[in-house]
């Protein structure tokens, strides 16, 4: 039995995913999350062994949701499921542990198939991403400034948290929170929220 949790913000996504996944023999969908606390919160409390993840989940998104999931429940997998193939996001993702990333351009034709991989604890990347991979390993351009931890903070800031938010929402101290904030300003020489905010739609942290 492989047990399933779908995290998408969009009920209509959620409900094409459960009703392919449900097909297959011996497959369950034991947990659905329409916002990334609450994906967090369904992966403790069901143990799937893979979670399907969209990136651009409300709360959390899916590179915190990643990370949390990883080090709390050390027997999920996760398949990151989304429209972007940007190239930090890739590397950020997978250094917070995401086992699978398909891009939803490619779920009819190939999820199934990273579902059972990514169950089997062996990754899978859609040809579109591995390829995004290859140029961007072999890429001599400059890295995001950020770290992951900075990206997830830059993210909950431009869709209008507060420090205070922000430190509740990633389990740390406020202080934390302006100590990463200050070193985003710094970094990308941007010094006003509305920068931020900018910033982030450029780079599809956030939707316009």
């Amino acid at each position: 039995m492989i047990k399933i949790l779908i995290a998408d913000d969009h009920e209509v996504v959620r409900a094409g995913l459960r009703a392919l996944l449900s097909e297959q023999p011996n497959w369950q969908v034991v947990a659905e999350a329409a916002d990334g606390k609450e994906a967090v919160a369904q992966a403790l409390k069901t143990a799937p062994d893979v979670a399907i993840v969209d990136y651009s989940l409300p709360v959390l998104n899916g590179l915190e949701v990643t990370r949390q999931i990883r080090q709390r429940c050390p027997g999920t997998e996760v398949i990151i499921f989304t429209m972007h193939d940007n190239n930090d996001l890739i590397r950020d993702l997978l250094q917070a542990g995401a086992l699978g990333y398909v891009l939803k351009s490619d779920a009819h034709r190939l999820l199934l198939t990273a579902v059972e991989t990514v169950a089997q604890h062996r990754p899978f990347f859609t040809g579109t991403v591995s390829e995004t991979l290859r140029q961007f390993f072999l890429s001599k351009g400059d890295d995001c400034p950020l770290t992951p931890r900075e990206r997830s903070v830059l993210q909950l800031i431009a869709v209008g948290h507060s420090n205070k938010k922000t430190a509740s929402i990633l389990d740390l101290s406020v202080k934390t929170i302006e100590t990463h904030r200050a070193a985003i300003h710094r970094k990308l020489n941007i010094h006003s929220t509305a920068g931020l905010v900018r910033y982030a739609i450029r780079n599809k942290m956030i939707e316009a």
